[in-house]
């Protein structure tokens, strides 16, 4: 006796000759004559033909009308066909039978390989898309966040669809990180705009990404996002968990911990924990064993951190620990570095910051009239570019100078509504979140 077949359905197609395509081709044509439906005819693919062969469907989760075209098909009661064979349907085996088996064997291999060669895409299409993400990750500081956001949507929707076409683990693989990656952007945009629910949500779905494809500096970035949103938010404490969470993924070059140790020692700052803001601050500086990653080297761009953001996010933590010098300092030297770079690749957000953060040391020296010139470059930045950290800055500039003691001076008074003015223009969605906002670092 030969092995039995996995179903009677597999049995009666192998003694017809019938393979996958045919199938397809005869099912089609039964259920024009059987159900005659037109466009709502039950139809089957070349993957179905073969789970239904192997007997990896219920015959009671087919459909009516399939069941109908394949009982028409091969005159058998579908629960029979689905199942396998009788004895006395396998007949004894002789030289020409194996020889067809083998046929047919090689016969399905081959449509087999087939299908699964169809379900795949190009890699033209997935090097495209690489580039893709990684060309919205080096636009995204010169780029409006509402602007950011709906390129990363686009890129999303592609990703998903792809996604959708492929088998093939490899590249299974490769859209996951890179559908993780624009989760990620979309997240850094949304917390931009001051959405913090829907980036906090983005961002855990970057994360999921990152795990499934075991992508740890992925999962390490999105941390640093939940970091800053929870200390955007009030939230130190699980800010410093957040980062320190971060930092114990495998796999991390020196810019990711860079980032992440900046965002550890703000989030200490506000804590009014000086020492722990100090280390984290001196490791930040001293990350510099020459570690790489595919992410935030590989990749760069906004999943970079450039010493000019490094020294902007330096001079915010210097200013929640009270030290005005190394605040002013940290800022002059992020406006410095920024200022060498072409016009079109500044980032808004580093320039916007760091100009607020120079204001405010001086401010807190008493020097009005120096945070007004520190203040220049702030007025240039277009309206749909002033994004969260941007205004955070800005409105503890202006109720700082809501004091009573400068209440009656001219300048001040100036400087606190054209402060005014530059948040209530913005074109983003921060407005409704600014008192939150001005209440976390007052």
């Amino acid at each position: 006796m030969t092995e039995q077949s996995e179903t009677l359905l597999k049995l009666l197609c192998d003694r017809r000759n019938l393979g996958a395509p045919d199938f397809v081709e005869l099912f089609d044509r039964t259920a024009n004559e059987v159900v005659g439906k037109g466009g709502n005819n039950p139809t089957c693919s070349e993957r179905t033909v073969f789970r239904w062969k192997a007997g990896r469907t219920r015959p009671e989760s087919l459909s009516a009308d399939t069941r109908r075209v394949l009982e028409a098909m091969f005159g058998r009661d579908v629960t029979v066909l689905l199942t396998p064979p009788p004895p006395t349907e396998d007949p004894p085996a002789s030289a020409f039978n194996l020889e067809h088996e083998i046929n047919m064997t090689a016969r399905d291999a081959q449509d087999d390989a087939s299908a699964t060669a169809a379900a795949s895409v190009s890699d033209t299409s997935l090097d495209q898309l690489t580039d893709d993400v990684a060309s919205l990750a080096h636009a995204y500081a010169s780029l409006p966040p509402i602007e950011a956001f709906r390129r990363g949507r686009t890129l999303q929707e592609e990703l998903q669809s792809q996604r959708d076409r492929t088998q093939i683990p490899t590249q299974q693989q490769r859209l996951l990180e890179l559908t993780g990656q624009t989760m990620a952007l979309l997240a850094a945009a949304a917390f931009d705009l001051g959405s913090f629910a829907n980036a906090r949500r983005l961002a855990r779905a970057a994360d999921l990404y990152g795990e499934s494809a075991r992508f740890e500096p992925l999962r390490a970035y999105a941390d640093g996002i939940l970091a800053y949103i929870a200390y955007f938010t009030g939230m130190p404490a699980e800010a410093v968990s957040k980062a320190r969470r971060a930092q114990t993924y495998g796999g991390l070059g020196d810019i990711a911990r860079r980032r992440l140790l900046a965002i550890e020692a703000r989030a200490h700052g506000y804590l009014g924990d000086t020492d722990a803001a100090h280390q984290a601050l001196r490791l930040s500086l001293n990350a510099v064993s020459g570690a790489r990653d595919d992410l935030h080297d590989g990749v760069g761009g906004e999943f970079g951190f450039t010493a000019e953001r490094l020294a902007m996010s330096s001079s915010s933590t210097a200013l929640l620990i009270h030290d005005g010098d190394q605040a002013e300092q940290s800022a002059r030297r992020a406006l410095d570095l920024i200022g060498q770079k072409p016009q079109a690749s500044r980032s808004a957000h580093v320039l916007g910051g760091a100009a607020a953060d120079l204001a405010m040391a001086r401010l807190l020296s008493n020097d009005v009239e120096g945070a007004a010139v520190a203040l220049t470059p702030l007025w240039d930045i277009p309206g749909d570019q002033r994004v969260t950290g941007i205004l955070v800055r800005t409105g503890q500039i202006q109720q700082f100078l809501a004091q009573p003691a400068y209440r009656a001076s001219t300048l001040p008074r100036e400087l606190r509504d054209r402060v005014e003015d530059f948040t209530r223009t913005a074109s983003t969605h921060q407005l409704g979140m600014r008192s939150m906002l001005l209440e976390l670092e007052a």
